[in-house]
């Protein structure tokens, strides 16, 4: 059979990406369509202005659906407000001193989601870090052990209701149903990170034009998340009053002349600005740039820092930081992000891709391609377990163990 055409829309405060894809094969994804807009109507990650946004991502689909000669009904939306909230759950489920079975997982796991949800709350991810059977913790896979009583430690997202209707809604507008939101930081992951890296326990930082989004992983696992209302659109501003120049300007004048850290630009170099007030051109130093810029990514680290130490996972963390997201593309970051976290720290970008990918070698566009990832796990899923559902409890094995792979990674990744 054809593999399946996957769709993501990632919804930025500064763009708006939908990408059309289908999966090669389980490392490589063919673009078959891209559809990139300046994002209107969205402030740190949030819908402002209804119909503004709503047109932009109208934009962006009919791109993705001209470039693709497809017709886009539904798609994986990426988030990224900042009234994110997170707590861990536990699900209990009894036994009764038989072997355990797919279907017993999934009982354990729905019960983890039946926690208290205030009106004014919807659930956005469940997932799993880990199984306890009559009291042994630190099981990974509990499908086929003896035993009387499964429990699942669960890490439950939600989201201020109000901001992810809104975000459905502008989508809808477009004519297109939100079949999923996935937090930014986890569909990020799903390109940035190695398994190595996962295990050992590392923070995956994606920092777009209007907030910073982390997720701690720990064995394997999402320990924490945390959206921070501080981003690229920051540093921008601050340039911009520093400066004394339109928005715009500032943006363009950060993209081609910044850098993260002053004492690496040199005292000889310069350009031409045309500031507020000024017939003539003024000749800038870089190095006066370079410093407005540190100011501002050294803050946002900084805040990074009490969060990964709020945590209480700072200590936990061999593998260090792996940064993403468009700011995370500006030069000398790296280094000024390894000097206040004290951690290793690596930039990283989408890869294994083939087909229309001039313009996502990017780490801008992390999100968008982790969404198509999101999106193959979730057919994957739909494909090899519901077809069992409707008969009978699961066998101890679906069919094989890439298919019990592909459940637990459902399990972990695409619930609710």
């Amino acid at each position: 059979m054809d593999a399946p055409i996957i769709v993501g829309i990632d919804v930025g405060t500064t763009k708006t990406c939908t990408l059309v894809a289908r999966m090669e094969n389980e490392q490589q994804v063919r673009i078959l369509g891209v559809g990139i807009e300046p994002s209107k109507g969205m402030r740190k990650g949030s819908v402002v202005d209804m119909d503004a946004a709503g047109k932009a991502i109208a934009r962006s689909i009919e791109k993705a659906e001209r470039t693709s000669g497809l017709e886009i009904e539904s798609a994986l939306v990426s988030m990224s407000c900042t009234d994110v909230s997170s707590e861990n759950s536990q699900g209990v489920v009894g036994i009764s001193g038989r072997t355990i079975d797919n279907e017993d997982v999934v009982r354990a796991v729905e019960a983890a989601r039946a926690v208290t949800i205030p009106h004014n709350r919807e659930l956005i991810h469940v997932i799993q870090r880990g199984f306890v059977v009559d009291g042994q913790g630190g099981i990974r896979n509990p499908v086929g052990m003896h035993g009387y009583r499964l429990e699942v430690e669960t890490h439950v997202i939600t989201a201020s209701a109000a901001v992810v209707e809104n975000l459905r809604q502008a989508v809808a507008a477009a004519g297109v149903g939100a079949s999923q939101f996935v937090l930014n930081p986890l569909a990020s992951a799903e390109v940035v990170l190695s398994d190595s890296e996962r295990e050992m326990g590392v923070v995956v930082c994606d920092i777009g034009g209007g907030t910073t989004d982390m997720a701690i992983y720990i064995d394997g696992d999402v320990w924490h998340t945390m959206v921070l209302g501080v981003g690229g659109n920051h540093i921008t501003s601050d340039i911009a009053h520093g400066l004394h120049l339109p928005v715009n300007h500032a943006e363009e004048i950060k993209l081609q002349h910044g850098f993260a850290l002053e004492s690496q630009v040199n005292e000889e170099e310069a350009f031409y600005i045309h500031p507020f007030g000024e017939e003539n051109p003024v000749t800038i130093n870089r190095r006066e740039l370079a410093h407005i810029i540190e100011a501002r990514v050294e803050e946002i680290f900084s805040l990074v820092v009490q969060e990964i130490k709020r945590s209480g996972y700072d200590s936990l963390l061999p593998a260090g930081m792996v940064l993403t997201g468009g700011v995370s593309a500006l030069p000398g970051i790296r280094q000024l992000a390894k000097k206040v976290l004290g951690m290793p720290v690596q930039v990283a970008q989408p890869k294994d891709l083939i087909g229309m990918v001039d313009q996502l070698h990017s780490p801008a566009y992390a999100t968008s391609v982790g969404l198509l990832r999101w999106a193959v796990l979730m057919s994957e899923f739909v494909n090899t377990f519901e077809a069992h559902r409707p008969r009978r409890p699961l066998p101890v094995q679906i069919g094989s163990d890439m298919d019990w792979k592909k459940m637990k990674d459902w399990l972990r990744r695409l619930l609710p």
